[in-house]
């Protein structure tokens, strides 16, 4: 890959391993990677340093990084064609940090909405990576030239800080980083909470809310029957009124390719039990090879450690082009040594 990285657009993700990725993050994200990969050098990082902005159990921790790289070769990511590797296995990330840190406004970052929002969930643990976690998000994605980015609603103002910055540094020193767009998926449904359906499906809230890539078929039939519809009987797409049955037919709709309006004609007159039951085969036909695959993988570790191992080795070397240039630019004095 290192190679062939200039041929084609750099599409940088990154994913916390701090929590269970769900059907949601499926969806609207990993079943496309596989797709993209063919159109761009893609570069998945597990970020690991963003982490640990929360208090981890070190052993947890190791071991989900594990984990999420074993679900992106599980959901299609070829390691042969773009990088999976570990965030702090990859020091670039956190010597552009700093610099970036540097060129970082403190009223930037006072603004980010994402900020107050964390302070709110950790409020005995309010520290400065809190508040400087976009200023890492940024050098994690100019650190490879990164021309796209696939986002969420939710991260769309980390993008806009990161091209703030790449255009502070270009504008003070000429051409230093790639000013990355945002990429949004052209289609895909946003895959709401099963208990809280009018909030996005999000692995930091309870487990019933949502459906872990790697449940079980009998947990995620007992999490979709337990999932909140409403008083009524009919089954009809109405997102404003009824938002617990709207998620689920966009839950089947966007895992069978059907359009939601053939989803409600053929379930007509059968009731929320049909709805569910629909929904729940969906997902676990989807899930399941998934799964199988998963447990292939996760059962040879030395494997899986080889791949972040090459991969890194990979990303350092594309991280350290970026790094003597930008410490070039702005004049830190050159190392003699190779």
């Amino acid at each position: 890959m290192e190679g062939e990285i200039q041929k084609k657009k750099i599409l940088f993700s990154g994913v916390q391993p701090s929590g269970t990725l769900t059907l949601g993050n499926y969806i609207g994200a990993l079943r496309n990677f596989n797709l993209l990969q063919d159109e761009y050098n893609c570069i998945y990082c597990i970020v690991d340093l963003h982490a640990i902005t929360v208090r981890q159990d070190p052993a947890t921790l190791r071991r989900r990084c594990l984990e999420v790289a074993g679900i992106y070769m599980a959901c299609g990511i070829d390691p042969e064609k773009s990088l999976i590797y570990c965030q702090s296995h990859v020091s670039g990330h956190a010597e552009l940090n700093w610099v970036l840190s540097c060129f970082t406004y403190m009223g930037e970052l006072q603004r980010m909405t994402q900020f107050k929002d964390k302070c709110a969930k950790n409020e005995n643990n309010i520290n400065a990576g809190l508040f400087t976690y976009p200023v890492l998000m940024a050098a994690d994605i100019l650190l490879y030239q990164a021309d796209m980015v696939p986002v969420g609603s939710d991260q769309k103002q980390h993008i806009e800080i990161t091209r703030d910055i790449a255009q502070r540094i270009n504008g003070i020193y000429g051409d230093v980083f790639v000013v990355p767009d945002a990429y949004i998926p052209k289609v895909g449904a946003r895959i709401m909470s099963l208990t809280e359906p009018e909030k996005k499906m999000s692995k930091s809230d309870s487990e019933d809310s949502y459906i872990a890539i790697l449940d079980e078929p009998n947990i995620i039939r007992k999490k979709i029957r337990r999932a909140v519809t409403d008083s009524d009987t009919e089954i009809r797409f109405d997102r404003e009124n009824k938002p617990g049955v709207s998620n689920l037919l966009d839950i089947i709709s966007a895992l069978s390719g059907e359009s939601v309006e053939s989803i409600v004609i053929s379930l007509q007159g059968k009731g929320y039990g049909a709805l569910k039951d629909a929904a729940a085969d969906c997902v676990v036909d989807t899930l399941s090879p998934i799964q199988a695959e998963y447990k292939r993988i996760m059962a040879d570790k030395a494997y899986l450690q080889g791949i972040l191992d090459k991969s890194a080795d990979t990303a350092n070397k594309l991280a350290k082009r970026t790094l003597s240039k930008v410490y070039r630019k702005v004049g830190l004095a050159q190392s003699g040594r190779k």
